[in-house]
């Protein structure tokens, strides 16, 4: 019998990777937050998000893919913050298949994904202190970011049960103030001395494109790590 497009997004979100071996081991062991934590059953229309960075520092911290833990990326240049929780989404990968949505909604040739977890900002009332923490938050939009020919896309979302943001479905919502300081951030945040960078935000899209960005991701992970899930299964 052919499989249904809800049981395939159920297998594709189950943390079937790490299972039953990681599990186990996450009894005793952190999880790599990049491998070993849920997307979510209900994703893409709500995820679970590893934050790396919050307002409040200046140092940005990035997920050191191979370990697991945070390390240090950069200090910040200026006083620019980011103005929001900041991480990724767990069991997703910027590939082909983002490449290849983002040369069509673009209309730019040879862009790929650029091989990271999908970035995602969460908008939030309540003031968090620390990064290395996981949430449940709603996409509600994005912004498709090219950094030089790879593919760099923002999701923009809201923690959710948030009082304040929790309501809000559509970046269309948003004041637009909040929208000009998250694009402030992204396109200066990588500013050093003496480089020269090619970042450009082309687009902000809506709920609906953000939920689709995230399953191309969801595919592209798959593909990526299937060898890694082969193995693991045959223990």
């Amino acid at each position: 019998m052919a499989k249904t497009k809800k049981n395939t997004q159920k297998e594709m979100s189950s943390n079937s990777l790490m299972d039953p071996i990681g599990r186990l081991m996450g009894l005793r062991y952190k999880s790599h937050p990049w491998h070993g934590i849920d997307i979510g059953d209900n994703a893409p229309e709500s995820v679970m998000c590893f934050i790396e960075v919050v307002p409040t520092d200046t140092i940005k911290y990035e997920i050191d893919k191979v370990s697991g833990y945070l390390r240090i990326d950069r200090p910040q240049k200026y006083s620019n913050v980011v103005p929001s929780l900041y991480g990724f989404i767990p069991q997703t990968y910027c590939g082909l298949n983002v490449g290849k949505f983002c040369e069509e909604k673009t209309g730019k040739k040879d862009i790929k994904g650029d091989g990271d977890p999908l970035d995602i900002c969460v908008l939030t009332e309540k003031d968090v202190m620390h990064g290395d923490i996981i949430a449940e938050v709603i996409p509600i939009g994005g912004f498709r970011m090219l950094d030089g020919n790879a593919a760099d896309d923002k999701i923009i979302s809201v923690l959710k049960g948030d009082v304040v943001y929790g309501g809000v479905k559509d970046v269309t919502e948003l004041p637009e103030l909040v929208l000009e300081r998250l694009k402030h951030y992204f396109l200066t945040y990588k500013d050093m001395p003496g480089v020269s960078r090619e970042s450009e935000i082309t687009h902000v899209y809506n709920a609906e494109e953000a939920r689709e960005v995230i399953r191309h991701s969801m595919v592209d992970y798959e593909a990526r790590f299937e060898k890694l899930r082969n193995a693991l299964s045959s223990y």
